[in-house]
C-alpha cells in the first residue's frame, strides 16, 4: 500500500525561471564566483556604512584637539593613536571615508556623463565633430594624469567640490574614446539601419538603439575608476592641492603623518592601508563585473 502511495505521489512542481531571472541568476553567480570578490564587496559595503553613519561609529569628534595627548601610539583609548594635534586617528579615518568615497562617486559620475556624451556624438556624427572631439581628448591624454589634475587644482582652487570636478575632467578622455569605439561598431548593425529606414530621428536612433549597447563597458570602467579617483584625491591631498583642512582626508592624513613616521609610524601607515584596501576592493569588483557582463569570460577563472 505504501509502495503504491509513493509510486503515485505527485512530484513537486519545478519552478521555471523567466529569461530575465535566469540572466540575473547567471550574472550574480559569475560575479561572486571568486572569494576575493566577496571579500572586496564586503569591504566596500562596510566603507559605505562607515561613511554614512560616521557619527555613530566614530568614538570621538574628529575635529577636537588635545595637544597634551598628541602623537600617542595605539592604546585602549585610541586604537590607532592620535595625530600631531591630539585628534583621534580612528575617528578621522572614519570621517575621511566620506571625502574619499564622495570624490570617487561624484568624479566618476562627472567623467562618465560627459565622456559618454562626447563619445556618442563623436562616433555617431563623425567627420568634423569626430575629429575635433578626439583631438581634444588626445591632447588631454598626452598630459600625465597627476600633472593635469595639479594644473586644474591650481586653477580651480582647493576644496572638496573642486577636487571632484578636476578629477572628473581628468578622467573624461577614457570614457569618450571607449564610447566612440563602441558606437562605431554598433551603428553599422542592422537594427540601427532599420531605425533609420523606419523614420527615427538621428537623436532617437542614437539614444534608443546605440547608447544602451555602449553602457556595459562604460559601467565596468566606472567601477574600476572609482579606485583610481580615490587614489588621485589622495595624491592631490598629499601634495597639498586637495581638500582643505581640517576636513579629514586619507591622503592629507598620510601627508601629515609621514613627517612623524620615525616617532609614530601608525599615523601615516594606517590611512595608507585604508586607501590600499579600498582601491583594491573596487578594482577586484570592477574586474569581476567585466567578467560577469562578458559571456566569453564567464567561468574562465
Amino acid at each position: 500500500m505504501s509502495g503504491n502511495v509513493s509510486g503515485n505521489a505527485i512530484a513537486a512542481p519545478v519552478k521555471v525561471l523567466s529569461p530575465k531571472q535566469e540572466r540575473r541568476r547567471q550574472f550574480v553567480k559569475a560575479f561572486f564566483s571568486r572569494k576575493p570578490v566577496i571579500v572586496g564587496s564586503v569591504i566596500i559595503v562596510i566603507m559605505i556604512l562607515l561613511a554614512i553613519f560616521a557619527p555613530v561609529f566614530s568614538p570621538y569628534d574628529p575635529f577636537t584637539q588635545d595637544l597634551r595627548n598628541a602623537l600617542q601610539g595605539p592604546s585602549g583609548a585610541h586604537c590607532f593613536g592620535t595625530d600631531s594635534l591630539g585628534r583621534d586617528m580612528l575617528s578621522r579615518i572614519i570621517y575621511g571615508s566620506r571625502a574619499s568615497l564622495a570624490v570617487g562617486l561624484v568624479s566618476t559620475a562627472i567623467a562618465g556623463g560627459v565622456g559618454i556624451t562626447l563619445g556618442l556624438l563623436s562616433g555617431y556624427l563623425g567627420k568634423f565633430v569626430d575629429a575635433l572631439i578626439m583631438r581634444i581628448m588626445d591632447a588631454m591624454m598626452s598630459i600625465p594624469v597627476i600633472i593635469l589634475a595639479l594644473f586644474l587644482g591650481a586653477v580651480l582652487g582647493k576644496g572638496l567640490g573642486n577636487v571632484m570636478l578636476c578629477i572628473g575632467i581628468v578622467m573624461i578622455p577614457s570614457y569618450a574614446r571607449l564610447t566612440r569605439g563602441q558606437v562605431l561598431a554598433v551603428k553599422q548593425l542592422d537594427y540601427v539601419t532599420a531605425g533609420k529606414i523606419g523614420g527615427a530621428t538621428r537623436l532617437k536612433n542614437a539614444v534608443k538603439h546605440i547608447l544602451p549597447n555602449c553602457l556595459s563597458p562604460n559601467l565596468v570602467l566606472m567601477t574600476m575608476n572609482l579606485g583610481s579617483a580615490i587614489l588621485t584625491e589622495a595624491a592631490l591631498s598629499f601634495l597639498g592641492m586637495g581638500i582643505n583642512p581640517p576636513t579629514p582626508s586619507w591622503g592629507a592624513m598620510v601627508s601629515e603623518g609621514y613627517k612623524y613616521i620615525s616617532n609614530n609610524p601608525t599615523i601615516a601607515i594606517v590611512p595608507g592601508l585604508f586607501i590600499l584596501i579600498t582601491v583594491w576592493s573596487f578594482n577586484v569588483c570592477g574586474d569581476a563585473l567585466r567578467d560577469a557582463l562578458d559571456p566569453k569570460l564567464r567561468g574562465s577563472r
